[in-house]
């Protein structure tokens, strides 16, 4: 479906999907999603510069899963002479992404398409020379059927940019001053149980070895590249900063803290509670460490 990564703009790809999907409030949610993805905005620049320079310049980019417009935006930008078109699910998302286009001096060139992927991008139209899609695949069930039709909607000898995986994000040193040292590496494990079971209980769901360089081969596509972009906000961070954390663990909080142990949630509350010089909210250590894939590849002509 088309709006499901949102949230996972900022941050790791399980974060922020602890909610039955039908009940997510995009509009509630939009303010969040679009201060996250602007958090995020110097590894998205870093991804763009380097889809920049492996590409010649497009005539249509599409974002596929765009949320609020953040990234789509910065395509807009990266690529001057390109006609962009922002696609979700959730219509408040793409006001938003529609207002910010307005905001940038974007929109004369900048469209939206509302409806669930990958059957609306059959709505596009003509091919698209980029296609970018930002951790909306892994919220189809059938992803290398999601691939294929992603690879169909490309123009001959356009490029498919597909960013999953990478690393969970890192906020905290390993040993906090209270609790039992090593927590996030913890919740980890858990977040990457709630992933597996979300992706299983997904309409359609099948299992899939995640080699994404043999999926896109399979799509008939051809592999260009695989980079790794770095989100690197040190100690001591700022407001925007530990306000994604504090949203991001707070979620994280709600989806799994009833696995966690009685310490571990102890802990887990302390660092939420705004409150506690401790917390999140006060800490000088607080620091955001996100790493994410991005991989190429091109519709052969």
């Amino acid at each position: 479906m088309a709006h499901h990564h949102h949230d996972d703009h900022a941050g790791h790809h399980h974060t922020g999907h602890h909610h039955d999907h039908a009940d997510i409030d995009w509009g509630e949610m939009a303010p969040l999603l679009e201060a996250q993805a602007e958090l995020f905005t110097p590894l998205y620049e870093h991804a763009m510069a380097w889809l920049a320079k492996r590409q010649t310049e497009p005539g249509l980019v599409v974002d596929a899963g765009s949320g609020p417009g953040v990234v789509a935006c910065l395509l807009a930008d990266t690529f001057p002479g390109a006609r962009i078109v922002a696609v979700d699910g959730s219509e408040p998302l793409l006001e938003r992404a529609r207002a910010r286009a307005e905001r940038l001096g974007v929109a004369d060139r900048f469209g939206t398409l509302a409806g669930e992927l990958p059957d609306v991008l059959d709505d596009l139209d003509y091919p698209a020379d980029l296609l970018w899609a930002s951790r909306s695949l892994h919220h189809l069930g059938d992803q290398r059927a999601a691939l294929a039709a992603f690879a169909d909607r490309l123009g001959y000898g356009g490029t498919l940019a597909l960013q999953e995986g990478g690393l969970p994000a890192r906020f905290l040193p390993r040993d906090i001053g209270f609790g039992r040292p090593g927590l996030q590496a913890r919740l980890d494990v858990l977040e990457a149980e709630w992933f597996a079971q979300m992706r299983a209980e997904l309409p359609g769901s099948v299992a899939e070895t995640e080699d994404w360089p043999a999926l896109l081969t399979a799509a008939g596509l051809r592999p260009t590249g695989t980079r790794t972009f770095l989100l690197d906000l040190p100690a001591p961070t700022t407001d925007r900063a530990r306000a994604y954390v504090a949203a991001s663990l707070a979620r994280t909080r709600e989806g799994v803290g009833e696995r966690l142990d009685a310490e571990d949630r102890a802990t887990l509350d302390r660092l939420l509670d705004p409150d506690d010089k401790a917390s999140v909210h006060h800490r000088p250590d607080l620091f955001v460490l996100a790493a994410q894939t991005v991989y190429t590849a091109v519709r052969p002509k």
